[in-house]
This record gives structure tokens, sequence and C-alpha cells, in this order.
């Protein structure tokens, strides 16, 4: 079982908080921990949020404990006519979130008796300790490049998978795939913008991520393949055409990486293209199915290769040109 970042912050602020808390001379220094708790967040920025949220909510909440008890009683029912109130100021305030942190204190208040100003500099000093341990915590977040890197590689191999399946499948009709990396393909473009999501909110500061774009570019080509993919299991006939897209998807296969050559593969597209012009016209029903679905699988590849080259400045020198693989 692995122990996750927010539980090892958890066990390191709530005996931090409670030591300063006694150390002070707070009373009712256990909810010291237990404010902690309540702001340990999975980000930085949702960490920031989470601490202004909840201290506003406790000033407030201080405010309708004195008013509410010092003017009414200290009674049970109190408290419950107090919250009919209370809430929806926060929900007006839109720091709903401090609800929970807030009850802590309106609670430590109704458990007082009485409240004195001494009294409410200590809860005060309570919510600066509590909510403020749990946000100095919060501060470190480990890096997330080395996971999605991690993800990037392992989505780029599914993706030479992929195509290199397809070419199988052109050339020899090869049906022993079980297409098990386009659901991986799926769950790691998921899980890598939740991951891309979490550490933009990390960094206050920075409104871009350098892996953000990338990975919205594979999502688009990723579901290009998916709508290559019944193109090419619906090709009753493998003639010369076919063979050389068959070559085609194995060069694009090895050639899937971060970098961006996509303008090579657009020039050999347009040659493709043109050897299609070139063929005779067909004369079975089979081989115009064939040249159709064909037609169509490269215009769903071109498009492919264009997001490609629109997601950064090309890799290739101006003038060079992919050499005719032999077949």
């Amino acid at each position: 079982m692995r122990i996750g970042y927010r539980t090892i912050k958890t066990a390191i602020g709530i005996p931090i908080s409670v030591l300063a808390a006694q150390l002070l001379g707070i009373s009712n220094f256990v909810s010291a921990g237990i404010l902690t708790i309540l702001c340990i967040q999975p980000s930085r920025k949702r960490s920031v949020l989470s601490a202004w949220h909840r201290f506003l909510a406790c000033v407030v909440a201080s405010l309708f404990a004195v008013i509410f008890f010092e003017l009414i009683s200290y009674n049970p029912v109190v408290i419950g006519i107090m919250m009919l109130f209370f809430i929806p100021v926060t929900v007006w305030l839109k720091v709903t979130p401090g609800i929970t942190t807030s009850s802590v204190i309106i609670l430590n208040m109704y458990g007082s008796g009485g409240v004195t100003s001494s009294f409410l500099i200590d809860q005060l000093l309570l919510i600066v300790v509590g909510i403020g341990t749990g946000l100095l915590i919060n501060l470190y977040m480990p890096s997330l490049d080395k996971p999605l890197r991690r993800k990037q590689i392992e989505l780029e191999n599914n993706f030479q998978t992929i195509l290199r399946e397809f070419a199988l499948y052109i050339r020899d009709k090869n049906e022993n795939w079980d297409g098990k990396e386009l659901n991986r393909s799926e769950e790691l473009l998921q899980e890598a913008m939740s991951l891309v999501s979490l550490d933009k909110e990390n960094h206050l500061l920075r409104t871009e991520h350098p892996y953000y774009d990338y990975f919205v570019m594979r999502r688009k080509q990723f579901e290009l393949l998916q709508k290559m993919l019944p193109l090419v299991t619906k090709l009753p006939e493998t003639d010369a055409i076919s063979i050389e897209i068959a070559a085609f998807f194995e060069k694009l296969s090895d050639a899937v990486h971060p970098g961006n050559t996509a303008v090579l593969f657009l020039d050999e597209l347009d040659r493709l293209r043109e050897s299609f012009d070139q063929e005779d016209l067909p004369e079975t029903h089979d081989v115009f199915i064939t040249r159709a679905n064909l037609f169509r699988l490269l215009h769903e590849m071109e498009d492919y290769l264009v997001l490609k080259k629109k997601f950064k400045e090309s890799d290739v020198p101006v003038g060079k040109s992919i050499k005719k693989r032999p077949r």
C-alpha cells in the first residue's frame, strides 16, 4: 500500500500545529490539529483558497457566536438557530468550504460558557496556528514532470503499436491484435490531463503548462486514430496502393516522438495521393470499396499530421525530404 503526500503532510502537520498551540497556551489546542487536517489540499492553489475561505468563515463564525450566545443564551437550540443564519451568509460570501472549520470555533465558544476579549484572541490564535500550519505544510508540492514524462512515453509507445497494427492489417489482414493500446491510450490521456491541471494549480503565477498543449494535440490525434480503425478493417482487397499505405503507416509508427517531423510525412502523403490518382479505375465492387476507404484513410491521416505540424516548430531543415523506403 502506497502512502500519499497528503497523508504524510497530515501526519507532519497535526503534531506541529498542536505543539505550537500548546506552546502559545491556547485553550482547546487539539482543535488546531483539526483545522490543519481540513486545510491540507491536493495543490498550492487549492490550499491558498482553502486557507482564505476557512479563515474568513472562522472570523464570521466568531462574530455570529458572540451575537447569538451572548444576546440569547448558551443553549444547544441556539446553535441550530445560529447555523440557519450563518450557513446562508457563508454561501453569499462564497466561503462554504469553511463551514466545517468554523464549526470547530463555534463549538469551542459554546463550550467556554462565556466570551471575553482574551478568549476571542485565544481563538484567533487557534485559527492562525491551525490554518497557517496547513498552508505552510502544503506549500511543498512534488514535481509532476516525471509522471507526466512517463505517461508521454507510454502514450507514444501505444501510438506506435496502433499505427503498426494498422499497417499489418492493411497488408496481411492480421487479426491477432486485441486493441488494448486503444483503451489504455484513452486512460492515459485522461490521467495526464488531470495531472496537468493539478500541476498548473501548484504554480500560482504560471498560466501555461509545457505538457498541456502536447496532450491536447495527442487527444485530437487519438480521436482520429479511432476514426481510422473502422476504415482499416473495411478493406476487402489488398492492391499496390494498399501496400504503399501500409508501408507509410509503418514509417509513421517509427517516427512517433515529442519532436515535429510531420512536414516530411505530409510530403510523402502528397506522393501517395499522386500514386492513388494514377491507379486504374476499380473494376469490381470490392476494389471500389477498398479505394474509397483508402482515400478516406489518407484524409484522416492528413488531419493527424497537420495537428502535429501545428503543435510546435518543425525539427526538419528546410528542403529535406524523406527517402523512399525500399519495399
